[in-house]
């Protein structure tokens, strides 16, 4: 065991410090990294199963070859590489607010190494997720999935400015910016939101929330997340 808390880079940003730090957790007696923004706890290297189940869940639900995946929220990076070990997919493209994140991956600081920073099917490019359908989408620069993980939960937000886009409005641009047979996934701490499902119904032919289950080392037992994923009928 070395310190106890190793910060391995500090950053200021406009929504608050942000830190990637090194942690000894006593009841696992191990090391976890995590990314800090302020008060908010965004990710851990204990708990990635829901990260990994987004991208599996999401592809899964999507059809044909070549797929052209984009995926709101960088983090320590597992729904990236998850979306880039299924042989479908062509291209993977992360948005981040945050640079420094970025940079990170980069410069190889998280637990995943410099993988995606040196993958060629990989771009990893800074920007704001929730403008990034404010514009049309040409017919031939629309994805075939999308799948989000930033904010905690549709009510839960980092950010105020992110709840228009929990909205019918909001999800619709996301609708039109996937291809015919185009699947919208995301990520929530908590457990299904029948009023956020009933909005994504709105929108999607088919939509609905699943439960995933996984280890909790710290409690000794289990917790869960919920993964949503909306598209096409069937």
């Amino acid at each position: 065991m070395g310190r106890l808390i190793e910060e391995l880079d500090y950053r200021p940003t406009a929504m608050g410090p942000l830190v990637l730090r090194r942690r000894w957790v006593a009841a696992i007696d191990r090391d976890v990294v995590e990314v800090i923004l302020g008060d908010e706890h965004l990710m851990s290297s204990l708990f990635t199963v829901g990260e990994i189940e987004l991208a599996v869940r999401g592809l899964a639900a999507a059809k044909g070859q070549g797929l052209r995946v984009l995926v709101g929220g960088l983090g320590l990076g597992y729904t990236a590489r998850a979306a880039l070990a299924v042989p479908r997919v062509a291209s993977v493209e992360v948005v981040d607010a945050l640079e420094p994140v970025i940079e990170w991956h980069r410069a190889g600081l998280v637990p995943i190494g410099d993988s995606l920073g040196t993958e060629p099917r990989c771009r990893l490019s800074h920007g704001d997720f929730f403008g990034w359908f404010d514009a049309p989408r040409a017919e031939g620069g629309r994805y075939d999935v999308v799948l989000l993980d930033i904010d905690h939960s549709p009510r839960n937000l980092l950010h105020p400015d992110h709840a228009r886009f929990y909205s019918c409005d909001g999800l619709a641009r996301v609708r039109d910016a996937l291809t015919a047979e185009g699947v919208f996934a995301m990520w929530s701490d908590e457990g299904p939101d029948e009023g956020f499902l009933a909005v994504l119904a709105a929108v999607f032919p088919a939509a609905r929330a699943e439960v995933v289950a996984f280890d909790n080392p710290l409690t000794g037992g289990a917790s869960t997340c919920t993964i949503y994923v909306a598209g096409p009928a069937g």
